[in-house]
């Protein structure tokens, strides 16, 4: 049980979760200080607030805090919008080095040996068989 549990844990993707979740954690932090330090108070000029959290109203002698909801969904909002920002990036930058490994492949297997080993169809070549396939019919 103990060898399975250490298999389980060494696994790629859990290693990457955990990962994940100690990064996350860290721009919880700068994304706090962000709204907190940055955001909120620029919101405060506008409105002529300084502290949303002291936003309250009563119902039957309980507080309802909805500033401090308003500061939660503006979190979650910049968090969002900036875990897109980096995914958009990263998807970006795949594609330019799957571009630039294309072509780096391509200089180095000129006359297409590793890729017919590999079992990959030049792009000229599936082109030259779908029209050969057309042209039977």
């Amino acid at each position: 049980m103990l060898k399975e549990f250490k298999e389980f844990a060494m696994k790629g993707s859990v290693i990457d979760l955990a990962v994940g979740v100690v990064i996350g954690a860290a721009f919880q932090k700068i994304i706090d200080s962000l709204v907190n330090d940055i955001i909120m108070p620029l919101i405060a000029a506008l409105l002529g607030q300084v502290d949303f959290s002291n936003l309250s109203f009563m119902i039957n002698g309980t507080p309802i805090k909805y500033g401090s909801f308003i500061t939660q969904v503006i979190n979650f909002l910049i968090i969002a919008f900036s875990i897109f920002l980096a995914v958009r990036y990263v998807n970006k930058l795949n594609e330019k080095l799957s571009k630039v490994g294309e072509n780096i492949a391509g200089k180095i297997d000129k006359d297409g040996k590793i890729a017919k080993k590999l079992g990959i169809e030049k792009e000229e070549e599936s082109k030259e068989s779908e029209e050969e396939t057309a042209n039977k019919e």
